[in-house]
């Protein structure tokens, strides 16, 4: 029985040897299957892709590291970048600020502690646009001049509601109480001056002087001119002439001195003038020309007079 059974196990294993071999050759010679390779990466395409990725890994290890040392140098935070804070009135700067290109602002304001500085290398130029973009006002400081182009110029009080000082064109007035020019040479003015007043400080002397033309003061009016607490002096190198076309020349004073002038010779004394004669008789010839003539008991201005014939 042991023996039957044995045989009976190795034919069966046959028979399955057999089976498999007869599949494996029908599977081998079926018609219409594709053949069938292995899949993958190997040798030198494994490598590259391996590479690239290294590569890629380190490129993005280098990018991170840049941007968080830029980060931490321009000291970015969620405020701003550095001294440069971003609010909702706009931008604030703290400390030195350099701008290399042009800066168009609205308004430029300091701190309430602080000035506002602004510096350049050549000059500082502020100019104003209108909507089309052409230039209606502009500043210049320079190192020799400051420069400004506008249609009028208005200099105002602390307040902005009194007017100080305006130009244009035609015109400059300036509306202050007082006008003080503290120059040692005083004001030179090339033309005409308008004014109500002209007044010297307490204490000091008031010159009014045109060293090669002439001086000219006119008034509809009326032209007062007064010292009230020291002498009024009035010179020339020539001729000083004072003239009323319509009405008269008052000289009104305790004491009125007319020095230097010249001394008349009376015809019938001619020659005999005593050396200690006191008085004079002011005498006037039909030009208009004063001079002294010795005073007796009658009249000696005659108009044959040595004066009168030489004016």
């Amino acid at each position: 029985m042991e023996q039957s059974a044995t045989l009976d196990i190795e034919t069966l294993k046959i028979t399955q040897e057999q089976f498999i071999l007869a599949s494996q050759s029908l599977h081998l010679q079926r018609p219409g299957c594709d053949p069938v390779y292995p899949v993958g990466l190997y040798g030198w395409r494994k490598r590259c892709l391996y590479f690239f990725l290294l590569l890629l890994l380190a490129t993005m290890i280098v990018n991170l590291a840049l941007t968080v040392w830029i980060i931490k140098v321009m000291n970015f935070s969620v405020d701003g970048m550095g001294n440069l804070q971003l609010n909702q009135d706009g931008i604030r700067l703290e400390g030195i600020s350099e701008f290399l290109l042009p800066l168009y602002v609205n308004e430029i304001q300091s701190r309430r502690d602080s000035l506002l500085v602004l510096r350049s290398e050549k000059n500082v130029t502020m100019n104003a646009r209108n909507n089309e973009g052409q230039l209606t006002g502009q500043l210049t400081v320079g190192p020799e001049a400051v420069e400004a182009q506008c249609q009028r110029l208005e200099v105002r009080s602390r307040d902005g509601g009194k007017l100080l000082f305006t130009a244009d064109e035609e015109e400059v007035v300036m509306t202050t109480e007082k006008f003080t020019v503290t120059g040692s040479d005083g004001a030179v003015f090339g033309h005409s001056v308008e004014t109500p007043l002209i007044q010297a400080r307490a204490s000091e002397d008031l010159k009014l002087e045109s060293p090669t033309r002439t001086l000219t003061m006119e008034a509809p009016r009326g032209v007062e001119v007064s010292a009230a607490k020291g002498p009024l002096k009035v010179s020339g190198r020539k001729d000083l002439q004072l003239e009323s076309t319509e009405g008269e020349i008052l000289l009104d004073a305790n004491t009125i001195q007319l020095g230097s002038l010249p001394l008349g010779v009376y015809a019938a004394s001619a020659g005999q003038a005593s050396e200690d004669q006191a008085l004079y008789e002011v005498c006037v010839c039909p030009s208009g020309k004063i001079y002294l003539s010795p005073a007796e008991s009658s009249s000696t201005c005659q108009a044959m007079s040595n004066i009168c014939l030489w004016s």
